[in-house]
């Protein structure tokens, strides 16, 4: 199983953020890549079966480098059915648009026809830094990537038992 977490940032919170899950996701057994969405070499999208992706906040929602990544992923249209996709995002205040900000990088995820998971406690759509990377930040992000990690191993070993 392999996994990468994607992420743009400009104050250094959200790639703490991605640090955390992308560590988080190897301790729990998946191979893990971490980019830079400006450094991340498309075209090897498909070959994952985990992508997570996070952006700052910005009017509500997420970064202009986020948006170019997902709009160019649309060439791989059909090639991510299946795969598990996750989004996280920091904002600079609580009423910063942080869940309007994961929700529309979901909403490219679950057009890819991927599958996504909310979370029952904490930020239920996806972890959420705000101001700074503290320390709900750090265990909302280790929370949901083990979360993640758990559900791709299922769906890993039920395609292997096909």
């Amino acid at each position: 199983m392999k996994a990468v977490v994607l992420y743009y940032t400009r104050t250094g919170v959200t790639e703490k953020m991605a640090q955390t899950i992308a560590r988080t996701l190897q301790e729990e057994g998946i191979s893990t890549e971490l980019y830079n969405v400006e450094h991340f070499p498309l075209d090897t999208l498909p070959s994952y079966d985990l992508i997570v992706v996070g952006s700052p906040t910005y009017y509500g929602t997420m970064a202009s480098e986020v948006k170019r990544f997902l709009d160019e992923s649309v060439r791989f249209h059909g090639d991510l059915e299946g795969k598990v996709g996750g989004a996280f995002a920091s904002s600079a205040n609580p009423a910063g648009g942080n869940e309007t900000t994961v929700l529309s990088i979901l909403e490219a995820l679950l057009i890819h026809g991927m599958i996504v998971k909310g979370m029952s406690e904490g930020s239920h759509y996806g972890p959420v830094a705000i101001e700074d990377f503290d320390t709900r930040a750090e265990e909302e992000c280790k929370v949901y990537a083990r979360s993640l990690a758990r559900l791709v191993k299922v769906l890993h070993s039920t395609k292997e038992r096909q």
